[in-house]
């Protein structure tokens, strides 16, 4: 991030290419450039790693309640033909999670005989020994759902966070020389499962604003037209009808599906109150002594699969010399806390196999982080329970590259 005298955002500066895993220079290296601008717009989807600073620099949450967040856990597939029925769509809530679990699946049948199939887990659970991969991979055993997979192969696979909270955890839009836009700000209707129309007309509703204001003659102050506008629009409609989705939802399945359809179903989202967030998700897993671990069963290879042949099909690569962008406040929270109070939930709530507990030669415990299987989730960074992981961005390019996803 870059700052004007004032404290206004004057711009962004790009990271520098070819540093080595010891922060010196390569001799491949390449200095980063500054790119200023009036305004900056900030749209890096869920998480945003410039986002991130900036909501504390500004403050901007203060207002709001606290964002929550789902991990989404997705699969393309190639069917038999004879199962494929294009346009259909299939969506679940619950199994195979406990009923205190948000969570749900969605199964959409494509073009060229594709199925896209995938299952998001609200980042609020509580139980440590929970495996969001390990979940996605048992719901695909659903005879409802493995009807269409088997036989089939797999063709990529991918995982990210996403922002739950909707309207109520909003943050202040607007700041000095810049704004939030889309999933960076959390503009995603959780009901629906839905945000790029949300990222396509806040983007649009920004655009305009800082248009507006260049065309003054103006610079680096705070488009305080962007969020009026949005306000007025009909983005802010939808949303503040299924404000209160999330929060019924976290009280559990049936509880939240009953007042959920009461409120959408019968009352068209037009109810006279309105619930709040009270924590975030990191503080939300109990001890793993006071929970039961959860065996998950092997993979067979072909309707389920493990982490590692799974990331092979999401095509990640780093530059493998580079400084770690996985990076941690203190190196002795994962042993001294995470592994003794939560039994190690990093190496359950990653859907990369980025994090293992391993033993090291005189046989203590110790993290080892294999930054070359992230898939950028982001996850890592918002389930933590002490908040001690914090993801960076890599070298330019390096990350998953989806096909068809």
């Amino acid at each position: 991030m870059l700052y004007n005298d004032d404290g206004s955002v004057k711009g962004v500066a790009t990271g520098n290419m070819g540093v080595g895993k010891d922060g010196e220079p390569t001799e491949n290296f390449q200095l980063g450039m500054e790119l200023h601008a009036k305004y900056t717009l900030f749209c890096e989807g869920c998480r945003g790693h410039l986002g991130r600073q900036l909501s504390e620099h500004f403050k901007l949450g203060k207002d709001a309640d606290p964002q929550v967040y789902g991990i989404g856990i997705k699969e393309l597939w190639e069917i038999d033909p004879a199962k494929h029925k294009p346009g259909l769509v299939i969506h679940t809530a619950g199994w195979p999670l406990e009923k205190d679990t948000y969570g749900g699946s969605f199964l959409y049948h494509t073009e060229n005989n594709q199925v896209m199939v995938g299952f998001v887990v609200g980042l609020a659970y509580t139980n440590p020994y929970l495996s969001p991969f390990e979940e996605f991979q048992r719901y695909k055993t659903h005879p409802a759902i493995r009807k269409y997979l088997e036989g089939g192969k797999r063709v990529s696979y991918g995982a990210r966070a996403m922002t739950a909270g909707g309207l109520m955890s909003l943050p202040k839009l607007a700041f000095p020389g810049g704004a939030l836009v889309g999933d960076n700000a959390g503009f995603l209707n959780a009901a629906r499962i839905k945000g790029s129309h949300a990222a396509i007309k806040t983007g649009m509703l920004a655009a305009e604003a800082a248009f507006d204001a260049v065309q003054a003659g103006r610079q680096s102050d705070e488009l305080t037209a962007y969020p009026e506008a949005f306000k007025n629009s009909w983005l802010h409609e939808e949303l503040y009808k299924a404000r209160n989705f999330k929060q019924w939802m976290g009280k559990g399945l049936y509880l939240g599906t009953l007042m959920v359809g009461i409120e959408q179903k019968l009352l068209g989202g037009k109810v006279p109150w309105t619930l709040h967030h009270q924590h975030r998700d990191h503080e939300m897993l109990r001890p793993a002594s006071q929970c039961k671990p959860i065996e998950y069963p092997k993979p067979d290879g072909k309707l389920t699969f493990d982490r590692l042949s799974s990331v092979f099909i999401s095509n990640t690569n780093h530059e493998e010399n580079q400084p770690a962008h996985l990076t941690l406040k203190d190196a002795t929270v994962p042993v001294g806390i995470n592994l003794k109070t939560y039994a190690g939930p990093e190496s359950r709530f990653c859907p990369a196999g980025v994090y293992e507990f391993v033993k090291d030669d005189s046989d203590e415990e110790r993290l080892q982080i294999n930054a070359q299987n992230c898939v950028h989730c982001k996850t890592c960074d918002i389930k933590d329970p002490t908040q001690n992981i914090v993801w960076v961005t890599p070298e330019g390019g390096g990350g998953p590259n989806y096909p068809n996803m």
